[in-house]
């Protein structure tokens, strides 16, 4: 098999790969929907459905937090990948293990509905994004190093994946240490976009192409 024959197979091997990965994930969602969907099977013409919102609306929470989380976990894992065209072994297991944290997702979501206030719940919620995010820091840190895997166009960047997982990480820890707050420290999320200006004002400058 000539040179161009073998990449050509290792490109399809990655388009399988991502295309999988891909699929995992909507699973993942529709997972997070079917709790819900139980809910509506069971209501009656006699029975007040915003009471039974009212009733379930952790549940609700849970699902429509975890969605916007899933989806950002999936955007993150697309912009670190977008410009792969061959993924060794390292980088594929990396894709694969990125996976399990995705499948899992679901599970702590259940438990947010049911016991949010345990720390134990807290722990595995907030922890599982934070290393879901921190093994995407990982993969474009990889793929950085080797950008003979990319296709010339761009390279990934590793900060606003590792901001991002620094960011759950200390959510993590307040929510922890001030049960009181609950999962509204996962609203510092909301200072990524800001600290990255900042790093890249002050950091010295780099190859940080798109």
């Amino acid at each position: 098999m000539d040179h161009r024959a073998s990449q050509a197979e290792r490109g399809r091997d990655l388009e399988r790969l991502l295309t999988f990965i891909d699929a995992i994930v909507a699973i993942a969602i529709t997972l997070l929907v079917l709790p819900l969907a139980d809910l509506a099977s069971g209501v009656t013409d006699n029975q007040s459905v915003a009471a039974l919102m009212r009733v379930h609306q952790a549940q609700i929470w849970s699902f429509l937090l975890s969605f916007a989380v899933i989806a950002r976990l999936w955007f993150a894992q697309h912009r670190a990948v977008r410009h792969l065209q061959d993924a060794d072994r390292a980088v594929s297991w990396l894709l694969v293990v990125w996976t399990l944290t995705i499948v899992f997702l679901p599970f702590p979501t259940a438990l947010v509905a049911e016991a949010g206030h345990q720390a134990t719940v807290k722990v595995l919620y907030i922890g599982t994004i934070a290393v879901s995010m921190a093994i995407i820091g990982v993969i474009a840190g990889v793929i950085r190093r080797r950008p003979g895997l990319a296709d010339g166009e761009g390279l990934p960047q590793v900060e606003p994946s590792a901001v991002s997982a620094l960011l759950f990480g200390v959510a993590l820890v307040v929510t922890l240490v001030v049960p009181a707050t609950s999962y509204y420290p996962l609203l510092l999320l909301l200072a990524e976009s800001p600290l990255l200006r900042l790093y890249r004002r002050w950091a010295p400058q780099r190859d940080i192409r798109p």
